[in-house]
């Protein structure tokens, strides 16, 4: 095992003190559990190739060159 700091708000060592003593642990116990039941939330599918609207050029808006991109915009 290897040690490591966190720093957190006084609520979140009130929340951390009050798991462990709910479930008869130590705080690192608890927080060894929780990452390891820890799942990222999902943002959501990020496969835009799927939405089905590939008809455009396929290239950058990097590549376009400014003066294109002004223009109607009294550039």
């Amino acid at each position: 095992m290897h040690k490591t700091s966190v720093y957190l708000t006084s609520e979140e060592i009130a929340r951390l003190a009050a798991l462990a003593d709910r479930e008869g642990t130590s705080q690192a116990g608890v927080i060894r559990r929780a990452i390891r039941l820890y799942e990222p939330e999902r943002k959501g599918d990020r496969n835009f190739a799927l939405i089905g609207v590939a008809d455009g050029p396929g290239g950058s808006i990097a590549d376009v060159p400014e003066g294109e991109l002004l223009e109607g915009f009294g550039g």
